[in-house]
């Protein structure tokens, strides 16, 4: 498991994006890309919650809220049935809290846009 840090704050990173060659926690990719309407723009790579690494999905928008987001390798039924969401605590900096996944809707979700790259890959 990788363990690569928000290169603001040090918290555990959740997303990486490419124009700014950055690896940020939802937190720190929330301030940076709300700051003008050109930055809000920037695609990110969600990293999977498990292993850090690089998932199929991309995200755009001003504040991007605690996203599930999985690897290929990482959505073995294994991997998913211990997955608990991992989710900063904007009040104690470094710190995190884990609880199920669940999504509250406001008004900036209009704003955020989540995709995959290409289609997940068909089993037989």
């Amino acid at each position: 498991m990788k363990n690569i840090k928000c290169e603001l704050c040090d918290c555990r990173a959740n997303a990486y994006c490419e124009s700014d060659e950055s690896s940020l926690c939802w937190s720190c990719d929330a301030n940076v890309h709300s700051a003008n309407f050109i930055v809000e723009k920037h695609s990110r790579i969600l990293l999977c919650q498990i292993c850090q690494s690089p998932t199929p999905w991309t995200a755009t928008g001003p504040k991007l809220g605690p996203t599930l987001s999985l690897c290929q390798l990482c959505v073995l039924p294994q991997n998913v049935a211990s997955l608990r969401f991992r989710h900063q605590d904007p009040l104690h900096s470094g710190s995190s809290t884990t609880r199920d996944f669940d999504h509250h809707p406001n008004e900036d979700d209009e704003e955020n846009q989540v995709v995959p790259l290409s289609p997940p890959p068909v089993s037989s």
